[in-house]
């Protein structure tokens, strides 16, 4: 019975597509069709496939271009089942291959061959390929990821606000711990619309600011000779830190509001020492609500890259490295074993201080994202509740977090209609 596999070399304007039945022996013979990378043509390529009876499409990755290729065919191919004589059911199936497994040799890159190696691969086995979560999925990452990229431009602009401040000679940042605090903000707003004297400016400090007036008059001296170039730079600056927080807070909403029927999932994830709200809301737009593509934490762990890599050759090993994987996840999970190891008493606290004297700091909290890694999956897939076991931990410690974490929830958007877990005493 004849099997059709599809091959699509991706670029930005134009897709080659290439078409072989791989049931037959010796050479496939291969069915060659370009298309445009235009809606219209992307419909009339999921007819072509359709016709030619496809039961399975593999595509490169090629940066985002790869994107509307996969929605349309997600949306416009219906290939039909097919069950062979075994009575093993087959059905068709969208693979998107790494670009790096599908390299050809130096000097041999066309795309219609590039296509037809692509298939040739997928069917000895040879591609690495990616995992490609559902539509709804889709969109929570993008959300996520569009916040976490306004996140990073926040702080490029609080570093270009303190640089701006250095070169006008206001010392502001040595005498406050945040720069984009309640009493900074408003000294810095009432320089941007032309204060220039000094006492006046350290007036607006809130009183609970541990710098003195005088020395906030002598680190806001430089205003009163202050060029008009800085207070409208400062004032634009300001204007964009205002426009990027207020987005961020409607990625939050928007956020809440995308996984509102999986706010269990949000609140165990959340329960765990070194893990918050938007940490949890990250990690189930990356991995699922119940990360049921997944069989095993070690799959998990794998898929993440934060399990150690295994290089041996000739009986010797030489490399423990960790592989390269879902760069998002790594990061998330980095960042959250550094906070897990600070929560006093947490069983991530004790494991940390125990290998770090061994592996260093970097292997340890590599180790602790490991473990993290393994306990989101368990948490997740089992649907159990987080129960810490270390020995600082106590029942008011225990309600404090819990409360925190309901009011961190409620102020996003979410109803906690569940009562605050009991926990037993430790």
């Amino acid at each position: 019975m004849p099997y059709k596999i599809a091959g699509i070399d991706v670029h930005k304007r134009m897709l080659a597509v290439v078409v072989a039945d791989v049931e037959v022996g010796g050479e496939y013979k291969f069915a060659r069709c370009q298309f445009s990378s235009s809606p219209d043509h992307l419909r009339r390529m999921a007819e072509w496939l359709h016709e030619q009876v496809v039961e399975e499409v593999v595509m490169e990755s090629t940066a985002q271009y790869w994107k509307p290729v996969w929605e349309a065919l997600e949306r416009f191919w219906k290939p039909a089942c097919q069950k062979p004589e075994d009575g093993a059911p087959r059905s068709g199936l969208l693979h998107l291959a790494q670009a790096q497994s599908n390299r050809g040799p130096r000097g041999r890159k066309r795309d219609f061959p590039d296509a037809e190696r692509l298939v040739k691969r997928l069917v000895a086995d040879e591609l690495r390929l990616s995992f490609v979560p559902e539509a709804e999925q889709r969109l929570w990452r993008t959300v996520t990821r569009s916040k976490y990229q306004l996140i990073r431009n926040r702080v490029q602009l609080q570093n270009r606000l303190e640089c701006l401040l250095e070169e006008a000679h206001i010392k502001l940042s040595s005498l406050v711990s945040d720069l984009l605090g309640t009493s900074a903000r408003r000294m810095l707003r009432a320089i941007a619309e032309g204060e220039t004297h000094p006492a006046a400016l350290a007036a607006l400090a809130d009183r609970r600011l541990r710098a003195t007036p005088s020395q906030l008059c002598d680190a806001l001296g430089a205003c009163t000779e202050l060029n008009a170039v800085y207070r409208r730079l400062l004032k634009m600056v300001l204007e964009e830190l205002q426009l990027t927080e207020q987005q961020i807070d409607r990625l939050d909403a928007e956020i809440a509001a995308l996984l509102s029927s999986h706010r269990d999932a949000v609140m165990r994830l959340a329960e765990v020492p070194g893990l918050g709200v938007d940490s949890a809301q990250q990690i189930i737009a990356e991995v699922g609500s119940a990360a049921e593509t997944f069989a095993s934490p070690q799959q998990l762990s794998s898929w993440v890259g934060v399990c150690p890599g295994d290089e041996q050759s000739a009986g010797v090993s030489r490399s423990h490295r960790s592989p390269k994987g879902n760069r998002h996840m790594r990061r998330i999970l980095n960042q959250c074993a550094n906070a897990a190891v600070k929560c006093k008493g947490s069983i991530f606290q004790i494991v940390y201080r125990r290998l770090v004297p061994r592996l260093g700091h970097k292997q340890a909290i590599g180790a602790i994202a490991h473990r993290l890694c393994r306990l989101i999956w368990i948490l997740l897939h089992q649907n159990v509740r987080y129960e810490e076991r270390g020995p600082a931990i106590n029942q008011t410690s225990k309600r404090r977090r819990t409360t925190r974490i309901i009011r961190e929830l409620r102020s996003l958007g979410y109803q906690v209609l569940a009562p605050v877990p009991q926990f037993d005493p430790a």
